[in-house]
């Protein structure tokens, strides 16, 4: 039974492999064209490229670690091996994470209305705070793998006591907890950042369907539709995130406990959201819808 739910669970996860690397691939694809063609990229398709690039990144990692964790688990736990699996995932969750919350900062400046002097002087310097928010990020990341390099080190240390290497399975909880908990703490700030961003945003089309009132216009108002694709996005990512970041915390349980098949099903709905997040983004952006309907089309006709 566990090693067909296995097997199965394996197959999900290929499954959102592709799909993901297909729709990400997509994004850098469109983006990097229109760039060649027109020698400029706006900072929302710049954004978009890193974005789909750390969430490549991030699948593949996801992808090998199963696979390591499955079938390789002495070279997965081996101490060159397991810093470079740790910090892989580290550097490519952190730069999907930072950058997906960049763009919810980006909507909230370009679309929300505000007369406030401070948001204001943000606005007019959209592309320098976006930029500075990104070099800031670098000292989140590069603290966090202090952090986690310590936890590895320790926990290596312990086994390395012995003279013959002796590793089991039920010595990962103890490693693979502290160093979770440790990106946990370092995720929250970027998923508040995006939280404030949603409610801001929200907060910033209630107040001018306010002002709309005496002069009905409902969607065909091209602010209050840029206030509602904004929000779509933003609340997508964080429904998303939040889903992923409930089965990380599911799964530390399941280690705990050491219950493997929970902990695999948590591994795979967890890969859904650099997976389908993506296709969210094309579909909410004109340009890249408008590309992905000629691809359907043009594949449909060669039917």
């Amino acid at each position: 039974m566990e090693s067909a739910l296995s097997s199965i669970l394996t197959l999900v996860i290929i499954a959102e492999f592709v799909i993901g690397n297909l729709s990400n691939g997509f994004i850098v694809l469109i983006n990097c064209i229109d760039w060649v063609s027109k020698r400029q990229l706006s900072s929302v398709d710049k954004i978009l490229i890193f974005l789909a690039i750390s969430r490549i990144g991030l699948i593949w990692e996801i992808l090998v670690s199963w696979f390591l964790a499955l079938h390789y688990l002495a070279i997965f736990v081996s101490g060159t091996g397991l810093r470079i699996m740790i910090f892989s995932w580290v550097v490519s969750n952190h730069f999907s994470l930072w950058l997906a919350t960049i763009l919810s900062i980006f909507y909230l400046l370009k679309v929300a209305s505000f007369s406030s002097p401070a948001f204001l002087y943000l606005k007019w310097r959209v592309n320098q705070v976006i930029l500075m928010i990104l070099l800031g990020t670098l000292v989140f990341l590069f603290l966090n793998l202090i952090q986690i390099n310590v936890h590895i080190k320790d926990w290596l240390d312990r086994y390395e006591r012995n003279t013959i290497w002796n590793f089991s399975v039920s010595g990962l909880p103890t490693f693979s907890v502290p160093v979770k908990f440790t990106m946990t703490m370092f995720s929250l700030t970027p998923f508040t950042v995006a939280l404030i961003s949603f409610l801001l945003l929200s907060f910033s089309l209630w107040k001018h369907l306010q002002k709309m009132q005496l002069n009905y216009k409902g969607r065909r108002d091209p602010r209050t539709k840029a206030h509602i694709n904004a929000l779509k996005i933003v609340i997508s990512f964080l429904l998303l995130y939040a889903s992923f970041f409930l089965c990380i915390l599911i799964s530390w349980i399941s280690e705990l406990y050491q219950n493997t098949l929970i902990h695999m099903l948590c591994q795979t709905i967890g890969v859904f959201y650099p997976s389908s997040h993506s296709f969210l983004l094309i579909l909410g952006n004109p340009k890249l819808r408008q590309a992905s309907l000629l691809v359907a089309a043009k594949v449909w006709a060669k039917r």
